[in-house]
Formats: structure tokens, sequence, C-alpha cells
């Protein structure tokens, strides 16, 4: 266990749901080389939609430069994780 603040992690790069927070439904603790990082991603009580949907292409669509920047982004663990 990895302990970060007040949240305990599983392991780096480990998403988990955050059903308590007020708006972000999701946490990380994001780690690319020496770089660790606490990432809080998603809209609490949005869901994802099905891959081939157009509301699928349309987050991907405009996120599209924010998840190619990778792990360190909130974007890139949105894609993964909700979408």
């Amino acid at each position: 266990m990895i302990k970060r603040g007040k949240e305990e992690f599983s392991g780096y790069n480990k998403p988990k749901a955050t059903p308590s927070h007020p708006t972000k439904s999701h946490v990380v603790l994001a780690k690319a080389g020496d770089e660790v990082k606490l990432i809080r991603f998603g809209q609490q009580g949005a869901t994802g939609s099905p891959d081939g949907t157009k509301r699928n292409e349309a987050f991907k669509a405009r996120h599209a430069k924010n998840i190619a920047k990778g792990k360190m982004s909130a974007a890139y663990w949105a894609n993964l994780t909700k979408w």
C-alpha cells in the first residue's frame, strides 16, 4: 500500500473510484520515471459511453491533445477509465 495524504493506493498508475469526493469521480497516483503526481479526474455522476457511440467519439476528439500527453494528464486517465 502506498499512502499519499489521506488516500491509500494499491500501487502506482492504478486508478480508483472516489465516491465521497464532491466533484471528481476517480483518483490515481501517476508515475512516469521519477515523477509522481496525484491526479483527480472524471466528473462525479457522469458515466462513460460504450465504444463507437457519438458521445464517446466526441470526448476522444475534444481531448485528443491532452490524452496524447500520457500518464501525467487527467484526460489520459479519464479516457482509459471512463470512456
